[in-house]
């Protein structure tokens, strides 16, 4: 039985996130799961490194499947590629060892969101960056932000009909730079809960606007109370841009 390791690019505006739904069809796995399924006449369950939400998009998500094809990695490589839509591209097909699992194997993630910080949006960026018009300083985001590093309970950042039991997660790394009109928020953690990495960019907001404190954040973290942080911000300015093994 061979283990195959994809790492997979996607625009998921037109879809209902990655992981397979019985009311939609229209997910990223649920696509390339049929894709592999014409091309090893195998019905295969594909793994992904973690569930990315509707309208979310991925640089670099990953994947695995088992199959007994003796097809070429190439050829598995192309044929996927020429059934899928043009929205989802595999970047990378690789053999795995037996034991590897992409979800379970991954050390961290990184997430990056754009906001596109101007009066009017880029045509060319509205599928994949938030509209902010507010003059932001980029500096208390960044001294907020260093509330977040480390090992917390971030049940106050996840989504209140996505609720975990265990909301403890460790972030490593928060980058905040801007260029032009472009702010990025790259977000590393070991794990991301429904909806965190988007409410922890709207509480930023917040305080880069002024209308939180930079202290805020750490009472928030404290308070572990969802009606007490930012916004979710909109899916679309979201995107996986690594995972690590």
């Amino acid at each position: 039985m061979r283990n195959i390791k994809l790492t997979i690019r996607y625009d998921g505006t037109s879809y209902s996130g990655w992981q397979f739904q019985k009311n939609s069809s229209r997910t990223i796995q649920a696509v390339i799961e049929r894709a592999i399924k014409k091309i090893t006449g195998e019905k295969s369950h594909l793994t992904g490194s973690g569930r990315t939400d509707a309208g979310v998009h991925a640089m670099a998500q990953v994947a695995n499947f088992r199959t007994r094809s003796s097809i070429p990695l190439k050829n598995i490589h192309m044929a996927l590629n020429s059934l899928l839509p043009e929205d989802i591209v595999i970047y990378r097909v690789e053999e795995a060892k037996a034991g590897f699992d992409a979800q379970r194997d991954a050390k961290s993630k990184i997430y990056r969101y754009t906001i596109m910080n101007a009066d009017f949006m880029d045509p060319f960026l509205r599928l994949y960056a938030a509209k902010i018009f507010y003059t932001m300083d980029i500096g208390r985001m960044r001294q907020a932000a260093k509330w977040l590093i480390g090992r917390h309970d971030f049940r106050a950042f996840q989504a209140t009909d996505g609720a975990e039991k265990n909301s403890v997660r460790t972030v490593r790394k928060i980058d905040i730079k801007k260029e032009g009109d472009l702010i990025y928020i790259n977000i590393e953690a070991d794990g991301f809960l429904y909806n965190m990495a988007r409410n922890i960019v709207g509480t930023l907001v917040e305080v880069g606007r002024g209308k939180f404190s930079v202290e805020s954040v750490k009472d928030i973290l404290r308070a572990r109370d969802r009606r007490r942080c930012g916004p979710t911000m909109p899916a679309k300015g979201l995107c996986l841009i690594k995972v690590k093994y």
